[in-house]
């Protein structure tokens, strides 16, 4: 091992180095010498695009000076988490390393590019609205056009209009209902946004984006400082701590299953579902707005349970094989996975969501599923 070796290794055992500075991946590979921060592989990409600022190299591969070894000995992540994240609103979403690119690159950029965290500064930099234009898919056609969006923390609703000057909006959303999540992937573009939400008890999705991808994390930003804002008034005695777990959220899982219908004697047909914590919604097509139906998984000691394979006797007719089924006090549900894998991870995520201990607004959730027709 050289003395350039020796010595990274020595100044990664200090505390805070052992995990990238920007998403929290374990084992760093890669310094910024400019900032004096350990970064993972993904991260050290954001950081090369912008060489003003950062300076990337190997810790491994690379060769480095003497002073760029005092520099990274005299900062490391910990000191500079302290000067350049300082004053991070407390509705900010930091991402981890499983979040998307243009989360990852917005919260670096904002970090160390804009400087918007160094120093202190009023809670909403929007001044409790945002007003302006995002590409959203139509329901019917599937075309994405220009639609104007008006965000009002006065009045805790999203607003769309079809037409820029139209008195009244297409919708009014709640922010209190609203979920806002990156779908990438699903949507096909890469600052991707869905923004579910509940309209008469039942979820709608909209699918949006913007060719900027500060503007699409600046929306997702606002929607979950408007949401904080009503959770504030709302629960007066709650501190920021018990209230942030509440804004936008990732879904626990997505991906494709069949299922059949209530009889059980019906053919089983491959649909898409979406596990967001208690509520396990499936749909036609990954990009449909509106559910075909949802599933309330609640506290397995308030009979709810799940378990590999399908009962005895099941008219089974589908094409995958691994079967799923899930009991609530009013019915079973009987889905099947197209491999083992996609199966166990399932049932991983709704025993644990069936371990959970259900909260007073779960407790109304699940009484408003018992009265839906």
């Amino acid at each position: 091992m050289s003395v350039n070796e020796r010595a990274l290794k020595e100044i990664l055992q200090k505390p805070g180095n052992d995990a990238c500075a920007d998403c929290g991946a374990p084992d760093p590979g890669w310094g910024s010498c400019s900032l004096g921060v350990f970064i993972c592989l993904a991260c050290s990409g954001i950081h090369r695009n912008i060489p003003e600022i950062s300076k990337v190299k190997s810790l491994r591969l690379s060769h480095w000076e003497d002073h760029e070894l005092q520099f990274m000995a005299e900062n490391g992540n910990e000191s500079m988490r302290r000067k350049y994240e300082a004053a991070v609103p407390v509705y900010y979403y930091k991402p981890t390393h499983k979040d998307c690119q243009v989360l990852r690159e917005q919260w670096i950029r904002a970090k160390y590019e804009r400087k918007e965290f160094s120093k202190p500064r009023d809670s909403l930099t929007y001044e409790g609205t945002r007003d302006g234009l995002l590409m959203k898919r139509g329901r019917d056609n599937g075309q994405f056009l220009s639609r104007r969006f008006v965000l009002s923390e006065i009045e805790g609703t999203l607003k769309y209009f079809t037409k820029y000057d139209a008195k009244e909006p297409k919708a009014v959303i709640k922010v209190d209902t609203i979920n806002a999540t990156f779908q990438p992937e699903k949507i096909g573009n890469p600052n991707g946004m869905q923004i579910t939400y509940l309209k008469d008890y039942s979820t709608r999705n909209i699918f949006v984006y913007h060719d900027s991808g500060k503007e699409i994390v600046d929306w997702f930003n606002s929607i979950r400082a408007v949401q904080l804002h009503y959770l504030q008034v709302a629960f007066p005695g709650a501190t920021d701590a018990d209230l942030v777990p509440k804004l936008t959220r990732n879904f626990l899982k997505e991906g494709y299953m069949e299922k059949t219908g209530p009889r059980q004697t019906e053919g089983f047909k491959k649909r898409w579902f979406t596990l967001d914590h208690r509520r396990l919604m499936y749909f036609k097509d990954p990009l449909d707005a509106f559910a075909k139906g949802e599933v309330f998984l609640g506290n397995r000691d308030h009979g709810y349970s799940v378990s590999s394979g399908l009962p005895a006797g099941t008219h089974f007719n589908g094409v995958w094989q691994y079967g799923i089924t899930i009991k609530t006090p009013d019915r079973c549900f009987l889905f099947t996975c197209e491999t083992e894998g996609d199966q166990q991870d399932w049932l991983k995520h709704f025993h644990d969501v069936m371990s959970a201990q259900m909260s007073p607004q779960e407790y109304t959730m699940e009484a408003l599923f018992k009265r839906r027709p």
